[in-house]
């Protein structure tokens, strides 16, 4: 299988405090694995995935997303790359809350010159898929956090994208709603052929992936594929 996200040498410092939150990592991701990311708090995981997803910037190394350098790109294009090519979810799921759902999953593709209609009626095929298709009209106020959690993991797949990076989508919820998401994962790793990174502190949840990487103090300690 073909990398799909390729981190070389890379390190990330903050120049207020001094101190680099990564320092020199390499790792190589392959198209349709899935993998957890762990460490103590201050590891570096979460800006690892935010790295990966163009979020941040790095301070030394480089990073490709299917074969393309990031810190290479325009702003527009940097936009654009997050939008079609990265999926994102978040422990406490960012949403509208003046959008209903169904509204909330449609966005990306708005943004992305789709065609209202269009983008409303993909939506709604990533809500039922998740199983959420009678709460389409839902506010987030109307939705219990597991439901969130899942109308964020249908934003995530709605424009198809090659990655879903996730940080912490299990850590606001309960055990059973936390099992519901993970389960949702695997699913789009599985029968809808994305590769999904997470981040995590739990080891339960970390044991449903095929890959476990566990930094500390900015460097990868153990990069364990379950499979083998």
């Amino acid at each position: 299988m073909a990398a799909i996200i390729r981190v070389e040498n890379v390190s990330k410092r903050y120049e207020n405090t001094h101190r680099d939150v990564l320092q020199s990592v390499s790792l190589s991701i392959e198209e349709g694995e899935f993998v957890s990311i762990m460490g103590p708090s201050g590891s570096g995981k979460s800006t690892l995935l935010y790295l990966m997803g163009a979020l941040d910037t790095v301070s030394d190394g480089n990073i490709y997303l299917d074969s393309q350098l990031i810190k290479d790109l325009p702003d527009k294009e940097l936009s654009k790359l997050r939008r079609s090519q990265i999926g994102f979810v978040f422990q406490f799921y960012n949403l509208m809350p003046v959008l209903s759902a169904q509204e909330n999953v449609a966005m990306p593709l708005i943004l992305d010159g789709i065609k209202r209609q269009t983008a409303l009626a993909r939506a709604e095929e990533c809500l039922e898929l998740v199983g959420l298709k009678d709460r389409l009209h839902g506010q987030p106020n109307q939705l219990s956090g597991g439901e969130q959690q899942r109308v964020a993991i249908a934003r995530a797949l709605v424009a198809n994208p090659k990655v879903i990076l996730a940080d912490e989508p299990t850590g606001a919820l309960d055990t059973g709603a936390g099992d519901e998401i993970v389960a949702l994962l695997r699913y789009a790793v599985e029968r809808l052929n994305h590769t999904v990174v997470m981040v995590t502190h739990d080891p339960r949840i970390a044991a449903n992936t095929r890959r476990i990487i566990n930094l500390r103090d900015g460097r990868i300690v153990d990069d364990n594929n379950l499979n083998s």
